[in-house]
């Protein structure tokens, strides 16, 4: 059975992968920065799956020793690491480039984009050595080019991660290894609500758009698991929000009226 590592699962889609790959019977190894994050993680992953099958350990993308680590804790379990998914992202406050610090700039880009060329080294290392092995990086806002306000830091990370899974699919070809990328859309996370907590006034406009394009958590990640798990493609780009579902969504809401955040609040 598939042993996979996720980077930045303590909470969100990550965390959500975790969830739907357990499911599935996979073993699974989590990741977040701190003891404290993964050990709430791992125990609540513990309630709905069998502990065997559940492993966490600490690591910040930052550092690519402490991903080599994990790479080798994991394996070390698990005997194996078949599917790395380079997860781990940080977005900042969404603000104008004027008033970012330079330390947030830094966190953004090392995590974004140095996160994912570290992990991915590890990855291809690891399993170019065991002769098998899946690596997908995640996209977010901005990956392919689209600009938005305030977040021109965290969309320029993630542009530049997109080129460089480009390369990657690129250099890795006719190898024994697969490599993709993952979009889920627009989807409800603390990542996403903690952009609006001092902005209300802009809450209730960004929530009516958000009713129409986004998605739970518990929607989008069990279809994302599924087709990683399915795909044996090459340079696979696995996206949940596809232009048709889009287009459907705008010309269905007025009769759907889909109401995402009756039990999301911005704090």
């Amino acid at each position: 059975m598939n042993n996979v590592v996720i980077t930045g699962s303590t909470r969100g889609i990550g965390f959500g992968m975790a969830d739907s790959f357990l499911a599935r019977g996979c073993f699974v190894t989590v990741s977040g920065r701190t003891e404290e994050s993964v050990a709430r993680a791992t125990a609540s992953l513990r309630q709905d799956h069998p502990a065997e099958r559940v492993f966490g350990y600490p690591c910040d993308v930052r550092d690519p020793n402490l991903l080599e680590i994990l790479w080798r804790e994991s394996k070390s379990k698990f005997g194996k690491v078949d599917i790395w998914i380079n997860n781990a992202g940080f977005s900042g406050p969404q603000k104008m480039i004027k008033e970012n610090l330079a330390s947030q700039a830094k966190e953004i880009i090392d995590t974004n984009l140095l996160g994912v060329v570290y992990g991915s080294q590890v990855a291809v290392r690891g399993m170019m050595l065991q002769g098998h092995g899946h690596i997908y990086n995640m996209e977010g806002a901005g990956s392919r080019g689209r600009m938005h306000e305030g977040l021109i830091l965290y969309g320029t990370s993630k542009y530049g991660a997109s080129y460089f899974t480009r390369g990657l699919i690129s250099e890795t070809a006719g190898s024994p290894l697969i490599v993709g990328s993952l979009s889920p859309g627009m989807v409800i996370t603390d990542f996403l609500l903690s952009q609006y907590e001092d902005r209300p006034e802009d809450w209730d406009r960004a929530k009516r758009i958000f009713n129409i394009i986004a998605d739970r958590v518990e929607t989008v990640t069990p279809w994302l698991v599924d087709r990683i798990l399915e795909n044996k493609k090459h340079g696979a780009h696995i996206s949940w929000a596809s232009r048709g579902r889009m287009i459907f969504r705008f010309l269905t809401a007025p009769i759907s009226r889909r109401d995402l955040f009756r039990d999301e609040e911005v704090v």
